[in-house]
């Protein structure tokens, strides 16, 4: 075998190898969505059913049962409410750091993300109390809140390693010609960083809108969001298998569509800096 056959037989077996990933790990998705539209007759039947007359009967039922607009409208305005306070807390906190690093500039970025090891139910008792006593609770203003500073520490560190990808000679060039900081932070350092920011933006955005712990524990009805919905489909009588196949695909159904419109931004920002 030569070397350009063996070079074409390792490149077909990559090829391989990438599509059993990617199709183990898009099994659980296929799979809820198939379940959505069985019965709940056909979603428990063993061995499992491939082929089977599908129903519209789970979708009905929950439009009729709640108010799938509302939970929607709430993961919406919380998700980008929250990646955008955390992004505006985030820019001009990288940059200091970035372009002025101290001493302490790494450890103070460590200690930030070590905060992400501490369980959410360890601070639950004084957020809970704090959000009754303020009037907060089950407010989307709360979880804007909430979810902006769960973000930040992962937020901070991406954007501080894509701003350090700029070169310091810009910005001392356009210091020398009396820029202001706020002018250089947004005239020279967002369009540099632009992909890195989107990128960053949009990761915000998912964790945001996966999150449940905070969305369940401090809303009930007004402010409640489609991760709480989904919860809400449990019953003491156990898991309606399709039924919550059903809330689940429309509560990923939004954010999956968003981040296939927003893959080439994604991938021009995970790329930004890998090659020089």
């Amino acid at each position: 075998m030569t070397d350009k056959q063996r070079e074409h037989l390792k490149n077909r077996i990559a090829v391989v190898a990438a599509w059993i990933v990617a199709c183990l790990f898009f099994f659980p998705i296929f799979w809820m969505v198939l379940t959505s539209f069985k019965t709940e007759g056909q979603a428990i039947a063993i061995p499992p059913l491939l082929v089977f007359e599908p129903t519209l009967e789970n979708y009905t039922e929950i439009q009729e049962r709640t108010n799938y607009t509302k939970f929607a409208i709430n993961s919406i305005v919380t998700a980008f409410g929250g990646t955008a306070l955390a992004l505006l807390i985030a820019i001009p906190s990288a940059y200091a750091m970035a372009f002025n690093t101290g001493r302490w500039t790494k450890d103070i970025l460590m200690w930030m993300l070590s905060t992400k090891m501490l369980p959410a139910v360890g601070v639950l008792m004084p957020i809970y109390f704090l959000a009754q006593k303020t009037g907060l609770y089950d407010t989307k203003g709360l979880l804007v809140i909430i979810y902006a500073l769960m973000n930040l520490p992962i937020v901070m560190l991406i954007l501080f390693n894509y701003f350090r990808e700029i070169p310091k000679e810009i910005l001392e060039a356009s210091r020398m010609d009396g820029t202001s900081t706020y002018n250089e932070i947004r005239q020279i350092v967002m369009p540099l960083a632009w992909g890195g920011i989107a990128s960053t933006a949009l990761l915000s955005i998912i964790l945001c809108w996966n999150e449940a712990f905070w969305s369940i524990v401090l809303t009930t009805t007004d402010a409640s969001t489609l991760t709480a919905f989904v919860a809400s489909f449990q019953a003491p009588e156990g898991l309606f298998w399709a039924k919550v196949s059903a809330v689940s695909t429309l509560a990923c159904a939004p954010i999956v569509v968003f981040g296939w419109l927003a893959q080439k931004q994604l991938v021009q920002g995970l790329t930004f800096g890998a090659v020089k």
